[in-house]
């Protein structure tokens, strides 16, 4: 990693938290990025501690001591979560054509980078993937064989993607009661509770009852039938605790511990296509908020594991 040079863009979202801000900055300031695009909403009206927060927050970006082109949008009111982080990834893909996304309280291992940025290369022209990943929901306990997988879960716990993914974004999701009354979701998952879930969620977006960005950018995802890539090991720590910018609780994936990447030796998946065990794991790991967590993992370890051998066992017949 020593003589690493990363050359992607960083996209840093922040707001109102600069303890959280000053520990993702100093990770940001090992990789040294080329280009930093900060992206901050303004302080709300009825917090008056939120100006104070919110400029110490910003102050830590005057920090940046290595090569850098630092891009800010900083807006003076409060947008909040879905219109000021939406809009300011507009304004980063219309600058940059692939960036790295952290928020100020997601936690990179140093070899988050460096995998992003290699899998931004290999796939910035296939159009069936939408984002790569540095978080994995399943706390390193699957082992699968190779660096990733392809997955229908999309988690934006620092992120990367492409301009020609993020043209695909609606904030309206104008095409959701049309894509609900159609069923589409039953083709996709095939899963009673995972259908409920997305389509609960969905429909609490396409409402506005949520104000928030990331459902908006999963739908389109699974709209456009866009795979993400999940790690093999988790390179992501929330170590937000207060969901001041979402409103949302804290759960058992709040503070997961994270592990390096063999960013010199990736090993890639044989096939595009989403791994169905590693998906469903996930899936019922969220939906319960972990509280099945050990069953599922030992339950679609063991499938995996079966999985494996079924596949040696191919290839060696293949060469008979």
């Amino acid at each position: 990693m020593s003589n690493y040079q990363l050359k992607t863009p960083v996209a840093f979202i922040i707001f109102n938290r600069p303890d959280t801000t000053k520990k993702v900055f100093a990770e940001i300031a090992k990789a040294r990025p080329p280009k930093l695009l900060v992206i901050a909403d303004g302080p709300r009206a009825d917090h008056s501690d939120d100006v104070k927060k919110c400029t110490a927050a910003r102050a830590i970006i005057d920090h940046v001591d290595w090569d850098c082109e630092v891009l800010t949008n900083y807006s003076d009111i409060n947008l909040g979560c879905k219109r000021r982080v939406s809009s300011g990834l507009d304004w980063v893909f219309d600058t940059v054509e692939e960036a790295i996304i952290l928020e100020d309280d997601c936690l990179p291992h140093p070899t988050f980078f460096r995998f992003c940025e290699e899998l931004l290369e290999r796939y910035g022209d296939d159009e069936r993937i939408g984002m790569i990943s540095g978080t994995n929901y399943l706390f390193n306990k699957v082992i699968i064989k190779e660096s990733y997988f392809f997955s229908k879960y999309y988690a934006i716990w620092g992120w990367a993607t492409w301009r020609r993914a993020w043209m695909k974004y609606d904030i309206n999701m104008n095409n959701w009661p049309e894509f609900r009354n159609e069923k589409q979701l039953t083709w996709i998952f095939n899963d009673k509770e995972i259908i409920e879930y997305y389509t609960n969620m969905f429909q609490a977006a396409y409402n506005n009852r949520i104000n928030t960005w990331d459902i908006q950018w999963v739908y389109s995802c699974i709209f456009n039938n866009m795979l993400s890539i999940v790690p093999d090991k988790n390179v992501i720590s929330n170590i937000g605790v207060t969901g001041s910018h979402t409103g949302s609780k804290p759960s058992i994936f709040i503070n997961m511990p994270t592990v390096a990447i063999n960013t010199n030796n990736i090993k890639h998946p044989a096939f595009v296509i989403s791994n169905v065990l590693c998906d469903k794991a996930i899936y019922y790991n969220i939906l319960t908020n972990g509280n099945k967590l050990k069953y599922n993992i030992i339950k679609f370890m063991k499938r995996i594991k079966i999985c494996n051998c079924i596949n040696k066992i191919y290839r060696r017949l293949k060469n008979v």
